[in-house]
């Protein structure tokens, strides 16, 4: 499995300020790599107590035999996971609280070929790493995934996202969960994380927006965009996908961002 150097937050310090109500059934933040993963995390944690979360950053098919104990029902864990859909994983889903998180894939293409490149990210192809390759390389790679180490683009929506569908998942877009972070003190933002709270388990307290926005600290993330790198990266990544990638990713992956809601 690559290697991903997670500097340490101070979120646990900052919740102990707040009063938690324990989860009576553990909570399981599925996602596909690079969707904002550390986000909804950061933001849910402001709402549990700091022994009920689950310490290991995020649960993935190649170790889940070694966190069996983070769906133990006794304990109710808030559980993060990038965890494909198959026997073993839906099983021990359906013992929680289920909340998939999903990403526009034309944004996913951009993050995910930054963060592979980025200094917090190690793997057996930090070559691409070397500026041999342009943008448009990095971003190709990402769609249709490097042979025999990184699986494509549709591979990795159909069995991180698209299969959970079949199941009693709460879904949650990032992009619906910045817009309501930045206009926090709405009433659509209210409800928005009424809901969400609610999926997990968790009644709204009347602090929740203080709760949310020390959550959404960036600064918190070591894996933000503007966390990634110490130096400066010898790749200038566009701020939004350009077309002919676009249409690369709508021939590689037909029909995947409808089913999300993205249009």
């Amino acid at each position: 499995m690559p290697d991903v150097a997670i500097a340490p937050d101070t979120l646990d310090s900052e919740n102990r300020k707040f009063s938690q109500k324990c989860l009576t059934k553990p909570v399981l933040l599925n996602s596909i790599p690079k969707s904002g993963s550390h986000l909804l995390r950061n933001i849910l944690r402001m709402f549990v107590p700091v022994d009920q979360l689950y310490k290991a950053q995020f649960i993935q098919w190649p170790n889940l035999n070694q966190h069996l104990d983070a769906f133990d029902t006794r304990k109710n864990y808030l559980i993060s996971a990038h965890l494909l859909y198959s026997d073993k994983s839906a099983m021990l889903a359906n013992r929680t609280q289920k909340i998939l998180l999903v990403r526009d894939p034309y944004d996913w293409a951009l993050a995910q070929a930054r963060f592979f490149v980025s200094d917090v990210f190690s793997s057996n192809f930090d070559h691409i790493k070397s500026g041999s390759l342009t943008v448009d390389d990095l971003i190709g790679l990402m769609i249709f995934g490097i042979h025999q180490k990184s699986p494509p683009l549709r591979q990795q929506y159909e069995l991180y996202a698209a299969a959970w569908l079949a199941t009693d998942i709460y879904l949650v877009r990032y992009e619906d969960l910045l817009k309501n972070i930045k206009n926090i003190t709405t009433y659509e933002a209210k409800t928005y994380f009424q809901k969400l709270l609610s999926a997990c388990g968790i009644i709204m307290p009347r602090d929740w927006e203080q709760r949310v926005i020390i959550g959404a600290d960036r600064k918190q993330s070591a894996t933000a965009r503007e966390n990634l790198n110490k130096t400066p990266s010898v790749f200038n990544f566009p701020d939004e996908l350009p077309l002919k990638h676009k249409e690369l990713i709508d021939y590689a992956a037909p029909g995947i961002r409808a089913l999300f809601g993205y249009t």
